[in-house]
C-alpha cells in the first residue's frame, strides 16, 4: 500500500513561482519511482518529472525542462517540484505519483495522490 499527500499549490501570478511537495508513506519504496503528473479541464493526463527514489535519477517533459526540478529528500520520504517562470497555459491539478521507474516515466504509474491546484493567473 502507497499513500501520497501532496501539498504547496495555490495562486500565483505568470511568470512566478511555486514548490509543491509529496510525502509519501507504505511499506517500502526501495524499489518505486515517484513523480508528478498535471491534468487540465479537458485534457489529457501529462507527465510532468520524475525520479527514481534509489538513484536519483531525473526525467522531464520537454515543456518544462529548465524551468522545473524535481528532487527528494530520503529522510522525509518526500518528493518536491520546484516550478519556475509558470505560463498560464500550466494551470492545471497536479498530482504526486508512485511506481516503478518505468511506469512513471511513461506516464502510466499505478498510485497517485488527491492532487494540488495550480492557477497561474495572466
Amino acid at each position: 500500500q502507497v499513500q501520497l499527500v501532496e501539498s504547496g499549490g495555490g495562486l500565483v501570478q505568470a511568470g512566478g513561482s511555486l514548490r509543491l511537495s509529496c510525502a509519501a508513506s507504505g511499506r517500502t519504496f526501495s524499489r518505486y519511482a515517484m513523480g508528478w503528473f498535471r491534468q487540465a479541464p479537458g485534457k489529457e493526463r501529462e507527465f510532468v518529472a520524475g525520479i527514481s527514489w534509489s538513484s536519483g535519477s531525473t526525467r522531464y517533459a520537454d515543456s518544462v525542462k529548465g524551468r522545473f526540478t524535481i528532487s527528494r529528500d530520503n529522510a522525509k520520504i518526500t518528493v518536491y517540484l520546484q516550478m519556475n517562470s509558470l505560463k498560464h497555459e500550466e494551470t492545471a491539478v497536479y498530482y504526486c505519483e508512485a511506481d516503478r521507474w518505468e511506469t512513471v516515466v511513461f506516464n502510466k504509474a499505478g498510485y497517485w495522490g488527491q492532487g494540488t491546484q495550480v492557477t497561474v493567473s495572466s
